[in-house]
């Protein structure tokens, strides 16, 4: 039986001990290129149907106006903002990604230190400090036990982001070491998530309640509320709960040699991020070829592309982001993959469900996670064979920072065309030279 004692709080005095100094510069610029993403994410999600009906739920029982939602006016306490921001962020699977873990990093861990700086004064460069934190504790408490976590069914992104969120939040609140273990106990008796979820907006709510989780339990601790000396690798602690052998080397070896934010990939496609080199080879193909009429098509990739994305019959735009068969039919279609790509309305264009009873999907063990082939068969029965090594957008094929502002730029003419993004894209940049940063969010907020 698992039992090692000194795991956690290892991991809270490298947390607690890290400061701004020690973070390289690069890091620190990626760390404002996932506030980039997480800004546009949350802009693209923030009026949708299931954050309309969270903010009306939630409404109804907070009693505070502190804290800002992103993309709205509405104000509400610092918990249910987390909640709200970090819902919004991942609700239409436009989130960035942390590819060996699938975890979605920023959204429950940016959605938390956002909440605090505006509740309670943070710097720029703490703000940005506990990010890049946050994002190593969820990272690798996730490395321990993939990809056994993730495929048994558990979001990896919640169970795991709770930490995070937990662990930047002590950061900002200056916890003692002894508090941040207290905190990420807290985090670990509320970790939770599941795969059945992915597909529908009950997804989201497990990753809401990871930031808004993660920022109490670090509150709860700041204030003296006591947890477990081990609750990741105790008797009955986190990893033994779930039945997992952990590598807990991952935990917190090679600290500060190497850090995990440098391996986020961002989005340029609103679905799951397993058919982004699929609809690599596809756009290109459709391109080249608009007018071709499609009999075949056999994407072959990672076995983690079928088993998450091997629905050939969905009904909604939500199934439509989990179908690699829908974003095939509908980039084919359409020649493009955004998020009109992946509604109700595309879903049922009969042109779109007939080509997604054409596409078949083959598992293949030697592809990665990032890469796929496509074999496209015409009616004058040529096979156009493609192939993708690396998504666009992956850490192997990044985004370039002109990407990123666009992503947001577009996110927010979504909702309102005359909004200027610029004043949220400059503080963003500059943000390590900024004092206080508790109006950034209210920034997103059209006026």
């Amino acid at each position: 039986m698992l039992h090692k004692p000194g795991v956690t709080e290892g991991l809270a005095q490298r947390v607690v001990a890290t400061r701004w100094d020690d973070i390289p510069a690069q890091v620190r610029h990626q760390a404002k290129r996932s506030l980039m993403n997480f800004f546009a994410v949350s802009l693209a999600g923030c009026r949708s149907s299931p954050i309309e009906i969270a903010l009306r739920s939630l409404a109804g029982f907070s009693g505070g106006r502190q804290v800002t939602v992103v993309g709205r006016r509405e104000r509400i306490d610092a918990l249910s903002a987390a909640f709200l921001n970090a819902a919004s962020a991942n609700v239409d699977d436009f989130c960035d990604t942390h590819v060996r873990t699938v975890i979605h990093p920023t959204a429950p861990v940016a959605a938390a230190l956002l909440a605090f700086a505006e509740w309670r004064q943070a710097s720029g460069p703490d703000l940005l400090l506990a990010l890049v934190l946050g994002n190593e504790v969820e990272a690798r408490i996730g490395l321990a036990i993939s990809p056994s976590h993730y495929a048994r069914g558990w979001h990896i992104t919640s169970t795991c982001g709770v930490f995070g969120a937990a662990a930047g939040s002590g950061r900002l609140a200056a916890l003692s070491e002894r508090q941040m273990v207290w905190a990420l106990g807290a985090a670990a008796t509320q970790s939770a998530g599941l795969c059945e979820c992915l597909g529908t907006p009950a997804k989201s709510i497990s990753v809401g309640n990871a930031a808004r989780n993660g920022l109490w339990s670090a509150l709860l601790a700041e204030q003296g509320f006591e947890g477990p000396p081990e609750p990741l690798a105790g008797v009955q602690g986190f990893y033994h709960a779930l039945a997992e052998t952990p590598d807990l080397s991952h935990v917190s070896d090679g600290w500060g040699e190497k850090w995990e934010i440098m391996a986020t990939s961002y989005k340029p496609y609103p679905c799951g991020f397993v058919i982004h080199p699929v609809l690599d080879c596809v756009l290109d193909w459709r391109a080249d070829h608009p007018t071709a009429d499609v009999r075949r098509v056999v994407v072959r990739g990672h076995p983690l592309l079928a088993v998450r994305t091997d629905r050939p019959n969905i009904s909604t735009g939500r199934e439509a982001q989990v179908s690699v068969q829908h974003a095939v039919a509908a980039a084919l279609v359409t020649g493009q993959a955004g998020l009109e790509q992946f509604t109700d309305a595309c879903v049922r264009d009969p042109n779109v469900q007939a080509l997604r009873s054409k596409v078949a999907v083959e598992r293949d063990e030697s592809f990665s996670t990032i890469a796929a082939a496509v074999e496209i068969t015409t009616a004058d029965g040529k096979v156009h064979t493609l192939k993708q090594a690396a998504a666009r957008g992956s850490d192997a094929n990044p985004l370039s920072d002109k990407d990123l502002e666009g992503k947001l730029r577009t996110a927010a003419a979504g909702w309102d065309p005359h909004y200027d993004a610029t004043p949220l894209i400059d503080a963003i940049w500059t943000l390590d030279r900024n004092a206080d940063v508790g109006k950034l969010t209210s920034l997103a907020v059209p006026r």
